[in-house]
């Protein structure tokens, strides 16, 4: 058994100097979000579509803008022809090339140009607010990852020292069997508990290398480094009025942001609808220019000649009737911005509830986080005191690990407590708006 013993703790020696081997990287979670950033697919494809955005939002985009074409003709005939009075035929080579310029404007047109425009600053706006939803998704996401890793790493430590005590408490009792104080069972019960806790220890090493490994993933890392946090694993017991984050919500929540962007695009869309009541007025102007060759296949039979012009024209339409296609439309847009409208106060009601319900987890996680680190404080007490007893033989074997065990599942708790408590205050400010102005 001394040999299972010595190979189990052989082996979780190596697998913890595994863990940190020259490959880790120390990082603060502020270099892990930006890092993420950087590297984050997502990001970086929203970032493209803004740019998109941004190069269509023009008013060339819009039609305000004429547009200009310029060409050339250049043609060539051959005939052999008869002359009737003389009866005799001749070959003629006609050649001639025109080259022009056109101009076309659109001078009113119910003001849609207008109308294009500002729906393609509302276009740009809803890629800023989806880049902005996808930013605060990935730090949402980094900073869940980062601090779980430190969680882990904080449950292992507790893991280790009990293993730790376990092995001294079992070294012990097999000194007082040699002394003749103790006895085989009290000596196989105790390494029972070793082995027990040894094997907690290096399952909990597992959950402390698949955390780094999610972390590393969620960083966007291609080589799947090994990072190692550096920042502390405190909380704060920060205040936060219902009222004042229902406001902030309500102004800066990006999914909120988002519907508001919709319903300008859709009453927007009402007034495009209305546009095409109005008549619609255009330009055209050009210009051209031809230069012809004639030539009966005889030197001595040759005539050029050439010709240029300019034409400006005004055209006006307006439509009568369409079978009330118009009116359908306008009506349509009407219907659509009404159920936008619905939507939104939907949405409005949907994140208020979400906000009470987060910021009531968030004061309830404060107390709770209170009341483990009391549990723990005293279940550590306990044990010292617990370690004592059992060395004078106050009590025995069974509540001696009866208490080990209680020390392991509060300061469990406490940990979790801890992170649960930096989490809720994350979704605080994600559902807020606030995240990424922290972050930034």
């Amino acid at each position: 058994m001394k040999k299972i013993i010595t190979i189990i703790l052989t082996v979780s020696i190596a697998i913890f100097a595994n863990a940190q081997t020259d490959s880790t990287i120390n990082i603060s979670l502020d270099d892990a979000i930006v890092k993420a950033l950087e590297h984050n697919y997502k990001i970086l494809i929203g970032k493209k579509d803004l740019e998109v955005s941004k190069n269509n939002n023009s008013w060339g985009k819009a039609g305000s803008y004429p547009t200009v074409t310029i060409g050339a003709n250049q043609s060539n005939r051959f005939n052999n022809s008869e002359n009737q009075i003389s009866g005799n035929r001749y070959d003629v080579l006609n050649s001639s090339l025109s080259p022009n310029l056109n101009a076309q404007m659109i001078l009113f047109n119910g003001f849609a140009i207008r109308l294009n425009k500002r729906n393609l600053e509302t276009y740009e706006e809803m890629s800023e607010t989806s880049l902005r939803m996808t930013l605060e998704n990935t730090i949402t996401d980094v900073t869940n990852a980062y601090y779980s890793v430190i969680l882990e790493n904080e449950k292992l430590k507790v893991a280790e020292s009990l293993m730790n005590l376990s092995k001294d408490r079992y070294e012990y009792i097999k000194l007082k069997k040699d002394l003749g104080v103790a006895v085989t069972y009290d000596v196989l019960q105790f390494k029972n508990n070793f082995l027990t806790d040894s094997a907690n220890y290096l399952m909990q090493l597992m959950n402390v290398k698949s955390s780094v490994r999610e972390l590393s993933k969620t960083l966007g890392d291609k080589d799947l480094n090994e990072y190692v946090p550096t920042d502390e694993f405190n909380v704060n017991y920060n205040v936060y009025a219902l009222g004042d984050l229902e406001d902030l919500m309500l102004e800066n929540n990006s999914t909120l942001k988002s519907q508001y962007l919709n319903s300008k695009l859709v009453e927007n869309n009402i007034k495009l609808a209305k546009s095409s009541m109005y008549p619609s007025l255009s330009i055209n102007a050009g210009a051209d220019y031809s230069n012809s060759r004639t030539e009966l296949f005889d030197p001595s039979n040759v005539s050029t000649g050439y010709q240029y012009g300019a034409s400006a024209n005004l055209n006006l339409s307006y439509t009568i009737f369409n079978g009330n296609n118009r009116k359908r439309n306008i009506s349509n847009a009407k219907i659509e911005a009404e159920k936008l409208q619905l939507k939104t106060e939907e949405l409005e009601m949907v994140l208020r509830n979400n906000l009470y319900t987060i910021w009531q987890l968030f004061e309830n996680r404060k107390q709770l986080h209170k009341v483990a680190e009391e549990n723990f404080k005293a279940a550590k007490l306990n044990l010292d005191i617990a370690s004592e007893k059992f060395n004078s033989g106050a009590i025995n074997s069974f509540n001696y690990r009866d208490i080990q065990m209680m020390y392991l599942n509060t300061s469990y708790s406490f940990l979790q407590a801890k992170y649960n408590l930096i989490a809720t205050e994350n979704d605080l400010k994600k559902i807020t708006g606030s995240l990424l102005a922290v972050s930034e």
